[in-house]
């Protein structure tokens, strides 16, 4: 399994190299950037056509009607570059069905998105030489995990977005932060969680 991660990646960063045995390519468009592709998913089934799908700007990537810097794919989820990234490498792990929340979400979808954190992270680290020291400018060492939910995200997805110490790219990590105060206000709110969570359990 870890071979086969390994050779789709390649594939997709080295689109021009010889195609790693098991794994195919598709042809790139005459007018398509370099080391630009679009996923040879195909999401035309009616359920995918929903209100909603056809105009999701994730959807129209997973079927191949926008292009992405696609950096990994499989049968559930895909990994590319943010469009308009806030560091090098910041990508977004999207899965391949219209998912508008994370309650609407398969957990094996999820769990199955989840599970590429690691490998996908650790990839895209290495790529843009995190932690290393390149002319007495240190870059990234670290990144945030980020789950963007609900229709204003345009469908669930996870955004890996590399760091480096002092980037202040949160606005908020200068903000002094206050500890949390034992009131009824807290404990009504902690009440509040683990009633829903015992109900949905």
């Amino acid at each position: 399994m870890a071979h086969r991660r390994i050779a789709v990646l390649s594939s997709h960063l080295s689109p021009a190299g010889p195609t790693p045995s098991g794994v195919a390519r598709r042809s790139p468009e005459p007018d398509e950037p370099p080391c630009v592709a679009t996923s040879s998913c195909s999401a035309g089934d009616a359920e995918s056509q929903r209100d909603g799908e056809a105009g999701c700007v994730f959807c129209r990537i997973i079927r191949g009607e926008s292009p992405a810097f696609k950096l990994y794919e499989d049968d559930v989820c895909i990994c590319i570059l943010d469009s308009n990234p806030l560091t090098s490498g910041h990508s977004l792990i999207i899965p391949k069905s219209h998912s508008p929340s994370l309650e609407s979400t398969s957990p094996s979808v999820i769990a199955s998105m989840c599970s590429k954190i690691p490998f996908l992270s650790n990839c895209i680290m290495k790529a843009t030489q995190c932690g290393r020291v390149t002319c007495n400018v240190k870059i990234a060492d670290s990144f945030n995990l980020l789950v963007n939910n609900g229709s204003a995200a345009g469908q669930t997805h996870l955004h890996i977005i590399p760091r480096k110490a002092g980037d202040q790219l949160w606005p908020s990590e200068s903000f002094r932060r206050q500890p949390i105060e034992s009131n009824q206000e807290i404990v009504d709110l902690v009440n509040s969680v683990r009633d829903l969570v015992s109900s949905r359990s």
